[in-house]
């Protein structure tokens, strides 16, 4: 006996067709009683084969597709097959033992063909995180999978809470509600994890931190950072969790960097952090405050901005709210900036387009009559790939301004 096939309720089959691995609740009959979460299924128009991924009755998106191709089984094969290709890419363009850095992501979820799987690693360690209640039954292989690709002491699960909602998300949030998290193979994994980005040695809380314990899509951005910090007075660091990029301008020649973020011990691995790399905590500022509040508040300037804050639009409809929100937060914060000095601001909202993130800051700009000149327009690093088909995964900018 086959897969349950589920029938198109809409003329989406083009879509699907295209690539993209999402079907949502609406667009597919209701399923027979008793499918179960993780259910293989395979969705049809007019009878015909369409995709096959795995079903997630608690998600808006129903199915979610694993492959186009109907003599392709799901089972351990599959899921080694797809995590060879995606470790064989991280190896290739994002190389992760014997150089500076040993921290990339190893599985970028549907643009790696693997909807709803993210692993990254740290070091001899990975964490593995499932967005889906329909992965939970596929765990073993996938973690058979993972042991067969990479050396590895141990791995940590972290699972996102599933919850049905009217729309799912992609980005990385920063400021997300810690999942909960266990050891699923190997060795407890230690507190923290000491890994190396670049030569700049960052300490991880996989337990507690945010996402899988640090944001390694900024990795690329955090080292372009440091040849604008060179010569730099006064840098400030908005949502600095961590402080990644507060280490990366002090390495890269700041004298005296500010760190502000609302997370405590965000704000304490910081600290750490930069004793980490050989720079005195004592001559740096590390607050535990709200950003916006901070900003309204601090009466000396900066010469370096750095804004990386949580996805202010986790739905559709808070589109223009979160434009509103983006206007607001540049305007405080070129308000502190000093003339000549350098503003890096990203945005990892997926609904907020390249445009709409600029055209927030153009808005701020004229409210505060301050002219800036872009310098460079970057996004996130190999190890994030974007499948075309899948525009969703398209979701970090990253920009970096100079204040005339």
């Amino acid at each position: 006996m086959g897969p349950v096939k589920l029938e198109l309720q809409k003329d989406l089959a083009r879509h699907l067709r295209g690539g993209h691995p999402w079907v949502y609740r609406r667009a597919v009959e209701r399923p027979p009683p008793g499918l179960s979460p993780g259910a293989i299924v395979d969705v049809t128009a007019g009878g015909k084969f369409v995709a096959r991924g795995y079903f997630d009755p608690l998600s808006a998106v129903r199915v979610r597709v694993l492959t186009r191709d109907p003599a392709e089984a799901i089972g351990p094969l599959f899921w080694r097959r797809r995590i060879a290709r995606a470790v064989a890419l991280r190896r290739a363009y994002t190389p992760f033992t014997g150089g500076p850095t040993d921290c990339v992501r190893l599985v970028h979820g549907e643009n790696d063909g693997l909807p709803g799987v993210v692993i990254d690693l740290y070091g001899k360690f990975a964490v593995l995180k499932l967005y889906s209640a329909g992965l939970t039954s596929h765990r073993a292989d996938i973690l058979e999978a993972l042991k067969g690709e990479v050396a590895l002491e141990g791995i940590y699960g972290r699972d996102e809470e599933a919850a049905a909602s009217d729309e799912d998300d992609f980005e990385e949030d920063r400021e997300s509600a810690p999942a909960k998290g266990h050891t699923l193979w190997g060795r407890e994994p230690p507190d923290p994890i000491v890994v190396h980005e670049n030569d700049m040695r960052i300490a991880v809380d996989v337990r507690a931190g945010q996402k899988t314990g640090y944001f390694l899509d900024q990795r690329d951005n955090r080292l372009a950072l440091r040849r604008y910090a060179k010569g730099r007075t006064r840098a400030l660091n908005c949502f600095s969790y961590s402080g990644g990029f507060s280490v990366s301008a002090a390495l890269g020649g700041a004298r005296e960097v500010i760190s502000v973020d609302r997370d405590g011990a965000a704000i304490e691995l910081a600290r750490r952090n930069f004793e980490l790399n050989g720079l005195t905590p004592g001559q740096h500022g590390f607050l535990t405050a709200d950003v916006l509040e901070y900003l309204r508040d601090e009466k000396q300037r900066f010469d370096l901005i750095v804004l990386d804050p949580p996805a202010f639009a986790k739905t559709q409809k808070a589109v223009p709210a979160a434009i509103d929100g983006y206007a607001s937060l540049h305007r405080a914060a070129l308000g502190l900036l000093a003339p000549g000095g350098i503003l890096a601001t990203a945005s990892c909202s997926a609904r907020v387009s390249p445009e709409e993130f600029v055209g927030a800051i153009r808005e701020a700009c004229a409210k505060t009559h301050t002219d800036l000149t872009l310098l460079e327009e970057r996004r996130q690093p190999a190890d994030h790939p974007v499948l075309l088909s899948f525009p969703e995964g398209r979701y970090l900018k990253f920009f970096v301004f100079r204040k005339d």
